[in-house]
Order: C-alpha cells, then structure tokens, then sequence
C-alpha cells in the first residue's frame, strides 16, 4: 500500500512497562523487544499523562512533561524533557489507555515531544478523540509493533483501517480544526425527524436526532459507531481549555473570530479559588502560570462578549451577599442552564451531571469545543446504549455513590464493557432519588468509561427545576426510551442487598463493600466536596452524621482533618440558611468556598505526604490525583463518619459503636 508514512525514519518504540526500572532503562537508550518489556501498564490516565500543574501550558511547552505523573513500582520514572531528548516517536500500553480526564493536554503533550503514534490494547474514548482531532495517531493493532521493530513503514489508510468514515477523514485530514474549514462551514441543521417506525429508540438517541447536523461527510440516521455532528444547546469551557483553544483558533483563522450562537456558550473559573493554598502548584512554583492561564480565558470573554461565572476566592466570599453566582461547571450547568432533551458539551470528563436531568450531555476535549465554537458543530460518534435497573431500594446509610463504586467494581465494567456508551439509568431505586443523587450517577459514568449517562424526565425533573431554578419545565411525550428499545448490555442491580461501599487506592474500580475490610487504614485527611459530592443533598448527608456528632459531644480528633467544600453558591447559601455551617464548625471541620479542589490536586484537602491516607468523596483516585498520598473513595456519610472516628467506617458502624 502506497500513502504517506504516519512516521518519517526509523520508529523509536517506548514500551510503557509495569517495572519502573523497564522504563528507565529504555531512557538510558536500551531498546527492549515486547517480551522483555511485558507487562504493559494498564488503566494509565490522563492524570499521568499531564498532571494537573502541566495543565497551566497551552502550547509546544507541553513536549517537555509527557508521563511525569506515570507511576511503576511506586515510582515516577520519566521526567520533564525525558520523551523528547530520547527521541521516542511511538509509544506502546496496555488497556484503557487515556482514562479519566478530557484534557486535550495530554495527547497534545505527546505529540509535542515527538510522538507520532500511541499504540495501545483499547483506549478511553474522549483521550481517543482528542488524539484524532490534533493529528495524533492511534491505534489497537498491537500487530504494528514487530513490523515497526523491523523498519517497514506504516501508512495513514492503514491507521484508519476499521475506524468510523467520520475519524478516518478528520486523520486524514491532519485534525478536527483543518477537516471543519473543509466540511463544516455550511453544516445545517437536520430537517425534525418524523417519528422512526423501523425500530424502538433510546431517549439519548431520540435526543441526537432531534440535534442532527446536516453534511456532506455524516449519514442522515446513523446507526451506533457512526460519526455525526449535531448542534449543542450549550457549550461550557473552563479556564484550564480557554487559552489552549483561544491560541489554536487564532493561529488558524486570526482575529477576530466569528463565533456561532456565542450566546449559549458559557465560561466557567471553577478550578483555581484556592491556587495559593494547592501544594501542587506552589511546591511546582506555577501559581503566576496558573493567573496567567485565568487572565487568558477572561482576555478571551472580554473580545467576544461571552458569559461567564468568575471564582470566588476567600476574600470576595467575605464580602459576598449572595449576588456572585459561582461554582464547579458541570454542576452549575444543572443548576442554571440545562433542561430535559437538551444536549449539553463541555470540556470536562464529568459533563454528564446534567443527564441527571434528561439532558444528552458529554464531554469533549479543546479541539473539539473550538472547533464547534466557530462552526456550531459538536463532532459524536454514535454510542451503543447500557440500561442499568436499579432494583429495590436502598437500605439505611447507603446511598448514589455506593451505587457507583459497585457498578464500577463489576467485570462487566473493569474488562471496559462501558467504555463510550451511553449509561440509561431506571428502575424503582432510580424513581425514589433525588436529582442531586440522581447526579451522582450520571456524573460518574465518566468513571465507568461511559460517553454519558442519562436519565429520563420525571415529577422529580419537574420538582427540581421548579424549586431550584423557578423554571415550569414540561415533559414532552417523546422524552423516554421506547419499549423494545436496542441495548448492547442489561445490568441489574438489586439495590436492597447493597452496603457503604469504598474504593481501595489508585482505582475507582477498586471498589468493595467496607464491611468486608478486615484491617479499617487510618486517616489522616477526609474530604468531602467535588461535583460528585458537593451537592445540596450530600451537604444533607455530611449533617447528618457531623450534627450526630456534635449532639454527643464528638469532635473531628486531632491528627485528622476534614474539609467540606461546596460545589456552588447555591449550596453554600442553603447550607448557611440551615444552620449547617455552624454544625460543621462545631465538630471542627474546615469550611471551603465552591469550586473543584482538591480532587484534581487543586487546593486544600490534597495528600502533601505519601505517607498519608485520605478518605474523599471526589470521584478518581487515580495515583497522585489528589496529592502523592492514598485516596479512598467513599459516600459522603462514610467520609464524615470516618473523620470522626480516625479510620474508615461508615456511619451504620460509627453509631453502633457508640451504643456499645
């Protein structure tokens, strides 16, 4: 086969190795055969790639710290400059390669350092597409490494080989930004489909077709693992993607852009309220880069007149009267933006809280966001769908984040069942929660691998936008799945047999009943706070336990230190007009302001010590997500209850305590 080489020279080939010496040694300039190399590294994320203080660099700068967070044998064996000085230009993993968050950051890292093809056993879906959309080559064949090892030479058409017509044609087309001046300036929006007789839909398809864009490249009715574009409702950006896709946009079409529908974007500062107090960014001596990479996103709102929700620091809580509306993104999106059958995008892993609400919502990389910010396009492959019934109901002190942690835990899911599809959510548990919990599950189907999850409107949805949002919202007959509607998998949780569960360190897939613990790791740090767990009914749950606590007398002990840190203003403002600030300071637990933090290592509440073990309600536990300690998952009643009590337990187990 005749076609342009994928890369020009010999291959350089880094085995990315369980054995940290492995690595090394290929750094020192041995070169290992696949045998010697094995086992691969499996499961490496997004966090490893680019740790969250690289995600202050929005340009080439990248090239310098591709893999400085990967972990082998507990330790990091490549450092900044590492890939590039070496000469490496492909590398080689194991399975689900690129978990966890979408920064684009990543791939953009590898290829700036010299990389030109990653090969891999699977990759995540968003970390796929990001690739794809900067010219980044991927691919499962792990056939190629013994014909790369041999000198033959790879071609683009080989690469693509098995892919959807749509990711073949923005590769070949050298990226997303160069393919859309070629197909998407005159991209429409579908004609309103008449209702489909030939099959049953899910609502999440019923939703895409109802937002179909019309081109030359996409089919008319896609089928699942067909590439389309469909027009969002909203699109959100937020201050660690604006400057990257501020400076690509500008470099490709100058100044000033034109951007579609620049009135249902928004602009979020939700990851930086704390920046002066992360140990990550002031141990790394970044906090300048970090005001700089905010001062670009704000430079970026002020040319275009877009809408924006700015951070809210310590300071300007103090003098704040309830009038700055701020928060974590994708949280303030179901407060304040999306509603039933809309779809939803943002740059964040975690977008589809909104489904929560029966929104099609997912997450999408910069290329991706910048591009539909100047085409109105949002580039989706067609996912399969997995409908989840939870059964029953659940029992005392179990909640939405156990229910996860043991989804998560499922081989279906640990062997990459879920990854890219849609997660529908029903049964008689799902009727019976709340939509903040409801949220919990959408949310986290980041972590199950998911494209999104979703759940149909109901009285809930209703009750929700009215009390919350004032919005009289209604439920149009088509907002359900049909009857006999296609699933790739059915998974059946019976939801009364289910316990406290938590999630061992470096995986959320490292999930287990905390019953079954034998040996309870003691605590050094608690956390409750995030987009999964900074919502109102979790503040309900922290009360809950803590204003148990202060009824007896309990303190957080010395030794441990727990943090609450709101979501958003809104659950701070409720929070306060409960009286529960004054429980929390009573049993002595720190108070935050909302934004994402110590999650994503972004403030207070991070591990500054390997030594030390945290239990969180945050999401990932990815190693060094959250600090160089260990991160235990939990529900937000077992971390309160584990604060108090120094070590993990749930609350069930801390009151049984003290009864006896």
């Amino acid at each position: 086969m005749t076609s342009t080489p994928i890369i020009e020279g010999p291959a350089k080939i880094l085995f990315l190795s369980r054995e940290a010496e492995r690595i090394s040694a290929q750094l020192r300039g041995q070169a290992l055969a696949p045998d010697a190399a094995a086992p691969l590294r499996e499961d490496i994320s997004t966090d490893e790639i680019t740790p969250v203080p690289i995600l202050t660099h929005f340009d080439e700068t990248l090239g310098r710290y591709p893999y400085t967070g990967l972990q082998a044998d507990r330790q990091r064996p490549i450092g900044p400059d590492a890939i590039r000085l070496s000469g490496f230009n492909v590398v080689v993993a194991g399975k689900r390669y690129g978990k966890g968050s979408s920064r684009e950051h990543s791939p953009m890292a590898e290829r700036s350092a010299g990389i030109r093809l990653v090969i891999a056993e699977s990759f995540e879906r968003i970390y796929r597409q990001n690739a794809d959309n900067i010219g980044l080559y991927t691919s499962t064949d792990l056939g190629l490494v013994d014909r790369l090892r041999r000198g033959e030479t790879i071609s683009v058409e080989e690469i693509v080989a098995g892919r959807d017509g749509l990711a073949a044609a923005i590769v070949k087309a050298g990226g997303l930004l160069a393919f859309g001046q070629a197909h998407l300036r005159d991209a429409a929006r579908a004609d309103a489909p008449a209702p489909r007789r030939d099959r049953p839909l899910t609502l999440f398809e019923k939703i895409v077709r109802r937002h179909l864009l019309r081109t030359d490249v996409t089919p008319a009715d896609p089928a699942p693992g067909n590439g389309v574009f469909v027009r969002a409702d909203w699109r959100f950006i937020h201050e660690y993607y604006t400057g990257m896709a501020s400076h690509m946009l500008h470099a490709r079409f100058g100044r000033p852009l034109r951007l579609v529908d620049a009135g249902r974007i928004v602009v979020f500062e939700d990851h930086t309220s704390y920046v002066e107090e992360s140990p990550n960014h002031v141990r790394a001596g970044i906090v300048p880069n970090v005001r700089a990479m905010c001062q670009a996103q704000r430079d970026f709102v002020r040319d275009y007149g877009l809408r924006q929700h700015r951070t809210l620091t310590e300071a300007e809580a103090a003098l704040d009267a309830g009038a700055n509306v701020a928060g974590i993104s994708h949280a303030m999106m179901a407060e304040h933006y999306a509603l039933p059958g809309q779809v939803v995008v943002g740059t964040d892993s975690h977008t589809p809280h909104s489904g929560a609400l029966g929104c099609a919502a997912f997450g999408v990389g910069t290329t991706d966001m910048a591009n539909a910010f100047v085409t109105g396009a949002v580039r989706l492959t067609m996912p399969e769908c997995i409908r989840v019934e939870l059964a029953g109901r659940l029992g005392a002190g179990v909640t939405a984040k156990d229910v996860v942690l043991h989804l998560l835990a499922l081989r279906e899911i640990k062997s990459g069942g879920g990854v890219g599809k849609v997660f529908e959510f029903a049964g008689e548990a799902i009727a019976a929660l709340s939509i903040d919990e409801r949220a919990t599950l959408t949310n986290m189907t980041a972590e199950l691998g998911g494209l999104t999850g979703i759940v149909a409107p109901d009285a809930e949805t209703l009750r929700f936008l009215k009390a919350r949002r004032g919005v009289d919202a209604v439920i149009e007959p088509w907002m359900c799945s049909d009857p006999g509607a296609a699933y790739a998998m059915e998974l059946k949780v019976d939801c009364t047999r289910l316990e406290p569960m938590v999630a061992a360190p470096g995986d959320p897939g490292n999930g287990m009943a905390l019953s079954r613990l034998p040996e309870r790791p003691k605590v050094d740090i608690a956390y409750g706070g995030s987009c999964t767990a900074g919502k109102r009914e979790d503040f309900d749950y922290y009360h809950q336990v803590l204003s148990w606590a202060a009824e007896r007398g309990l303190r957080v002990p010395d030794g441990v230190t727990l943090y609450l840190q709101y979501g958003t203003t809104a659950v701070r403002d409720y929070c306060v007009s409960q009286g529960y600030d004054r429980t929390f300071a009573a049993v002595g637990a720190r108070i935050l302001q909302p934004s994402c933090g110590a999650c994503a290592n972004c403030g207070p509440g991070s591990s500054t010590e390997a030594s030390q073990t945290t239990v969180s309600a945050i999401n990932r536990n990815f190693p060094g997500r959250s600090g160089p300690g260990s991160v235990w998952l939990a529900s937000p009643p077992t971390v309160a209850a584990s604060a108090l009590a120094g070590e993990l337990v749930s609350f069930e187990e801390l009151k049984a305590r003290q009864a006896g």
